[in-house]
């Protein structure tokens, strides 16, 4: 009896799985997957890591990161302000509050009928975008347009 060409066609199909199927039950296969994980446990990559390893407490507070953030907006006296920060990042349980790094900015403020502007500079700081205040901290410092000049280690700013 003569093979038929159907038979031909579904052996050829098979082949190849069963080709795969040697190569794990041969040993390469086997050689394989413990090669990829002692390459996890001597490289510590996340790629190859066990989920176990991974510190997802770290992952959800840092969620929201920015890089060059800029705030822009008026204040209460509708005198405008600007911030900006090298970086900026929210906490994921408190969405409120911006913390912020490497602050510049200006502020325009009104004494006795004359615009003043205050040029502000500092290592970090809080925006509360419900209280509407910027707490800046560590080498606070503000020049004003009027000459006046600022230095302090902390400054709350209600806008």
């Amino acid at each position: 009896m003569q093979p038929s060409k159907r038979n031909f066609i579904i052996v050829t199909r098979h082949k190849r799985l069963k080709r795969l199927w040697q190569f794990f039950f041969t040993g390469w296969g086997l050689v394989m997957i413990a090669a990829l994980v002692a390459g996890s446990l001597f490289t510590k990559q996340l790629l190859w890591t066990p989920i176990s390893a991974i510190n997802m407490t770290d992952i959800v507070t840092n969620q929201f990161k920015m890089t060059n953030a800029s705030f822009v907006g008026t204040d209460k006296n509708g005198e405008p302000f600007k911030i900006r920060a090298k970086n900026g990042y929210q906490e994921y349980n408190n969405p409120d509050i911006i913390f912020l790094e490497s602050i510049s900015g200006m502020t325009r403020r009104t004494s006795n009928g004359q615009k003043i502007t205050d040029n502000i500079t500092a290592n970090t700081g809080q925006y509360n975008r419900t209280k509407k205040t910027i707490t800046l901290n560590g080498n606070v410092r503000i020049d004003s347009s009027n000459g006046d000049k600022l230095r302090t280690d902390e400054l709350v700013i209600k806008l």
